[in-house]
């Protein structure tokens, strides 16, 4: 990816094959106004390290709500996505630490950190990303077991206890695998899943929000049940998140 070809906003494309299994995504922001630009980060079960011009690399843990942002103008920000189950053993610590939190990475890998400093030219950050991604991934594979969890937790009517029984751990095991290698529990997890879910109807089909059949279809108990997640994982109504999200 040519970095200097990028358009302003925020661009997202696939992983190397050799990374696939870790890596959900690499994704860049670029703000090429003269205005800083507000944003906001919902949960979505995933770690990302991102560098940030001018500011160096950083890790954004596991969000369980939201988390508002601020782009400086002119800024260029690139980022790596870990799945739910790579980015505790990828960064080789249990990501329960890092659990709503923004992390310097010179604080957890400090030998990376020094790699990809913040006055790097972008395309040459976004090269040393990715040398970084692989030789954590080398360090510190996806969990096998949490991959299968993930898998399953995604349908919401899935019960936890069912889960560990299906991915041969008892429920307490399964319970401490995920805290430390997703940053919290399964039931957790579901509950961001699911969300995530209704956020991609509402992507797929902004002109029509029918918010009781989009519950229903993503597995939520009735609207209000919709009503009172969304609020907690993004502050914000259903409506106003369309909204939002469309605008």
């Amino acid at each position: 990816m040519d970095i200097r070809t990028l358009p302003s906003g925020y661009t997202e494309w696939g992983a190397p094959a050799a990374l696939l299994d870790a890596v959900a995504c690499l994704w860049a922001q670029v703000n090429d106004s003269r205005a800083e630009r507000a944003g906001l980060v919902l949960p979505d079960g995933c770690t990302d390290v991102i560098w940030e011009q001018g500011r160096g690399t950083f890790v954004a843990g596991p969000d369980t709500g939201p988390v508002a942002t601020t782009m400086a103008a002119g800024a260029v920000i690139l980022g790596v996505r870990f799945r739910p189950s790579a980015g505790g053993p990828a960064l080789g610590i249990p990501l329960s630490e890092l659990r709503d939190l923004r992390a310097d990475l010179a604080d957890l890998r400090p030998a990376q950190a020094r790699q990809l400093t913040a006055s790097l030219d972008p395309q040459v950050a976004a090269d040393q990303m990715l040398d970084m991604t692989a030789a954590l991934v080398a360090d510190g594979a996806p969990d096998p077991a949490v991959t299968w969890a993930v898998r399953l937790l995604r349908d919401p009517a899935t019960r936890a206890e069912d889960v560990a029984a299906e991915v041969g751990l008892s429920l307490r095991q399964l319970r401490r695998r995920c805290q430390a290698v997703v940053g919290y529990g399964p039931k957790t997890l579901q509950r961001v899943l699911r969300f995530r879910g209704f956020i991609s109807r509402v992507d797929a089909c902004p002109e029509i929000l029918d918010l009781a059949a989009i519950a229903a279809e993503a597995g939520y108990a009735d609207q209000a049940h919709l009503t009172r997640e969304c609020g907690r994982l993004s502050g914000m109504t259903p409506a106003a998140l369309a909204r939002q999200r469309a605008a």
